[in-house]
């Protein structure tokens, strides 16, 4: 490979370090301009791939480095970042394979074991996961990205106690680390009193909003666990005030779109035939026990548990591209034919993470949004609605941080009421227009009739009882949410929290149409 002109590694140079900085629009830019000064270069289209999957899964991206890797097949570098381009757009096990090549090509060193054990902790198996990552440990014990990794794998796992002793070491590494302080504080909230005052400290001490955000939300779960609930309440309303100064929710648009995509549906589309035969959707607002009922169903013999996946709101992404208009515009245009092309294109990426059993569940959440998508494309589908206790989800919306910043409205008590109200008004129209494909599974009565709610869930999706059902907490499966701890556990009937907390939540309440306590 010829050497690189100075101008065309000034522009691979400038793309990444505007992908370090997150500005994607320069990082594709300047990659672009490489390519197009350099278009046989390896280096040029590698920056390009990593460019392109910056925004997302990308086909273009795709070409890229496939062109790169074969200009020099055995570099290990461009093997990782054909890895990952493989990962970014849904080939899980593609990409698996590809992390396995490049760290033989790399003579396993410690770089790509790290890349192969992080992959495989992701997608595939968890225990060769562990093995990889101890592997790395074992060369390097302060490696945090594979202690890290590992710890949040044991979480999954459900092995909290193996969880802690993890974090606890991360911490002895770096004592003022704030998201492994969180992480600690989210499955391990009897911390002693020197950790209570590391974490009281902390909070004075920082300037920093995430770390704010983060100790005090840890601070309201232990507070919360010594029965402490006026301080608890003090903590998270810090922590949600942080949150919301950053991570604003535009209520009002958020409803704007909602309505636009009921109206695009207002008639509901027609379809018939088996596409879909097999897959169960679990839609809910967070924190209403869609994870408990997954893993219910994912101890059934016949189901694969496939976790939250984004593969349907990738497909409806996806299109929208390609059309260039919004969901809510580009589905009232729609044929026949367009809808069985995206549900095809749907059940080819689940075929990535399927393992072959004739049933598979779809828990991410936000779907519901979605649904009349998933009638459209997948006619032989099905939807488990997954509610709570109104006030009890709310709460456990805005006493919790969502990963990511994710779940931007649960931050500010009107935002959740509004957001309830959205998610209440759009499942009332699926259901008067499918309700033979929309099952609704109250948590309270999962807890207190497990198995006659359990017999009548397995019906609804076409199953035969399972023993096994009964006994979720025993599944060996990766959990990746935060209730990973919990289902682990036999069923506990003492999950309501907001008696303890009084009058103070009679502003939430009032936000959601309850009357106050009395």
């Amino acid at each position: 490979m010829s050497a690189l002109d100075p101008a065309v590694r000034s522009h691979i140079d400038a793309s990444d370090r505007a992908l370090r900085a997150n500005d994607r629009e320069t990082a594709l830019r300047h990659a672009r301009e490489a390519v197009t000064l350099a278009p046989a270069h390896s280096d040029a289209l590698r920056q390009l791939a990593a460019a392109l999957i910056a925004f997302g899964p990308s086909s273009e991206a795709m070409d890229a480095i496939e062109r790169a890797v074969t200009l020099r097949p055995n570099d290990a570098a461009l093997l990782t970042t054909r890895a990952i381009v493989l990962e970014a757009n849904g080939r899980p096990r593609d990409a698996i394979a590809a992390f396995r090549h490049a760290d033989d090509v790399a003579n396993h060193s410690t770089a790509s074991l790290y890349n192969l054990g992080r992959a495989l902790s992701k997608y595939a198996s968890p225990e060769e996961s562990l093995t990889v990552l101890d592997q790395v440990l074992q060369r390097d014990e302060r490696h945090r990205g594979a202690r890290a990794t590992r710890a949040e794998l044991l979480r999954q796992l459900g092995r909290i106690d193996e969880t802690t002793v993890e974090y606890r070491r991360l911490l002895a590494m770096d004592p003022t680390d704030i998201k492994v302080w969180s992480a600690l504080a989210a499955v391990d909230t009897k911390l002693d009193d020197a950790e209570l005052a590391q974490l009281e400290r902390i909070e004075r001490e920082t300037n920093s909003p995430e770390a704010k955000a983060r100790v005090a939300f840890s601070l309201g779960r232990v507070y919360e666990k010594r029965a402490r609930y006026p301080e608890a309440f003090g903590a998270f309303t810090r922590g949600n005030d942080v949150m919301r100064s950053q991570l604003p929710w535009n209520a009002p648009a958020f409803s704007a779109q909602v309505a636009a995509i009921r109206a695009a549906f207002d008639k509901p589309v027609k379809s018939s035939g088996t596409l879909g035969d097999g897959i169960i959707f679990i839609v809910s607002l967070p924190r209403s026990g869609s994870t408990l009922t997954e893993q219910m169903l994912a101890a059934h013999r016949k189901i694969d548990g496939g976790d939250e996946r984004s593969d349907l709101f990738d497909v409806i992404a996806a299109e929208s591209a390609r059309r260039r208009l919004s969901f809510a515009r580009w589905a009232p245009q729609a044929t026949p034919d367009d809808w069985r092309r995206l549900g095809q294109m749907y059940l080819d990426r689940a075929a990535h993470w399927r393992s072959g059993k004739p049933f598979a569940t779809d828990k991410m959440p936000m779907n519901w949004l979605w649904l009349g998508a998933v009638f459209a494309m997948l006619p032989a589908a099905r939807v488990v609605e997954c509610r709570r206790d109104r006030l009890e989800c709310a709460w456990s919306c805005y006493a919790h941080v969502f990963n990511g910043g994710a779940q931007e409205f649960s931050y500010d008590i009107d935002s959740i009421a509004a957001y309830a109200k959205d998610y209440d008004g759009t499942m009332a129209t699926w259901k008067a227009q499918y309700s033979a494909r929309i099952h609704t599974q109250q948590y309270e009565l999962l807890v207190e009739e497990t198995e006659p709610q359990l017999r009548e869930l397995l019906a609804f999706c076409g199953l035969e009882f399972d023993p096994a059902c009964l006994r979720f907490h025993e599944t060996q499966r990766v959990v990746r949410t935060a209730s990973a701890a919990q289902v682990r556990e036999p069923l506990r009937k003492d999950t309501a929290r907001t008696s303890n907390y009084g009058a103070l939540l009679d502003p939430l309440r009032a936000a959601l149409g309850l009357s106050p306590r009395e």
